[in-house]
């Protein structure tokens, strides 16, 4: 279980500029690179070990290259957009919208749902759902949040791909925001599920019946 940082199945992206000059300058500009790592600390959003590529310099002969190889750690998944060919820069998001749950434990694990990848998701943004491209998902455990069955949250790491002025954001949104399409598999349903959480938890001996003849649960192949 990893505690400071796991890596990803990179992808490449670009970077809102103004977070790599302290939010000073640089608002609207954009850089090149390749997230790599996540790291995960509680009462914050997913943040990323970040290597710059300086490819937005690659096709201009006056501009030197001076951000290639660079490394930048911990950087906010709201400075991420996708490295998808977009008609404009997609407008920034508040990070309630782009990752509505903060990280709740720095014990993570990282991994793909490889039956839900090969279709696209619908992710859920301030009450609208958009097409969006799964990557990979950050699960937590060992605090007493991402541990509480009523309050576990993952973190479905996502590139929204048809969502008006959003539509290129990097995003981390939990079940609860998300629906899996495959219409070879099922039918997408619609409107909210009709479900609750869960506020149980569930072990061999929370049944009474247990107390009343303890055999049925030493009942194995050495019993007479």
């Amino acid at each position: 279980m990893a505690y400071l940082q796991s890596n990803i199945p990179y992808f490449k992206c670009w970077v809102r500029k103004e977070y790599t000059h302290n939010h000073e300058k640089y608002h609207g500009e954009f850089i090149h690179a390749m997230a790599i790592a996540v790291t995960t600390m509680p009462t914050r959003c997913l943040s990323f070990q970040m290597i710059f590529t300086g490819a937005e310099t690659y096709d201009e002969e006056d501009e030197p290259n001076v951000h290639g190889g660079a490394m930048w750690a911990r950087m906010p998944i709201t400075a991420l957009v996708g490295d998808t060919p977009l008609d404009e820069w997609p407008e920034p998001m508040p990070v309630w919208a782009a990752q509505p749950w903060d990280c709740s434990s720095r014990d993570h694990a990282v991994y793909v749902l490889d039956r839900a990848t090969p279709c696209p998701w619908l992710a859920k943004i301030d009450g609208e759902m958009y097409p969006a491209k799964y990557m990979f998902t950050v699960d937590y455990t060992n605090n007493e949040i991402a541990d509480d069955p009523a309050q576990h949250k993952q973190s479905h790491v996502m590139e929204l791909l048809d969502a008006g002025p959003y539509t290129g954001n990097i995003v981390a949104l939990p079940n609860n925001r998300v629906r899996v399409t495959h219409p070879a598999w099922f039918e997408t349903g619609e409107g909210a599920p009709d479900f609750r959480p869960s506020q149980h938890i569930h072990y061999s001996k929370s049944d009474l019946d247990y107390t009343l003849d303890v055999n049925q649960v030493f009942d194995n192949l050495y019993a007479e």
